[in-house]
């Protein structure tokens, strides 16, 4: 059900030092070293870590089983008056078949809806 986790952390560099040492054992290494530094086991990513303040929301993602599922998701947020972030759409930069929408919750908290089939 939950796809992966993003957390803000003032000091990049230490966290992506504590996460990467800590994860190791579980078959976790640092995959994405972009803005964000995203760590996954070879299946998948899990947990991102990008600059900020800890104390605002944590990001979190839900995983949809196709891009359909996806738009659905978002279709039914805005028709039932919840608050839209960003329409899907693709995003190559993480991979070639991510695809993904976003809503705020009440507490203003990102949730994302996300697919890894292809189309």
């Amino acid at each position: 059900m939950i796809d992966h986790l993003e957390l803000r952390t003032r000091d990049l560099s230490a966290s992506v030092r504590f996460y990467a040492d800590l994860l190791a054992p579980l078959g976790y290494m640092l995959k994405v070293d972009g803005a964000a530094k995203g760590f996954g086991d070879g299946r998948s990513l899990d947990l991102f870590l990008v600059e900020g303040d800890p104390a605002s929301d944590a990001h979190f993602a839900f995983a949809a089983p196709d891009r359909a599922t996806v738009d659905a998701i978002y279709a039914v947020g805005g028709k039932a008056g919840h608050r839209l972030d960003r329409a899907p759409a693709l995003a190559p930069h993480i991979h070639p078949d991510y695809y993904a929408g976003y809503l705020r919750d009440p507490d203003g908290r990102l949730v994302e809806f996300v697919s890894h089939a292809p189309e």
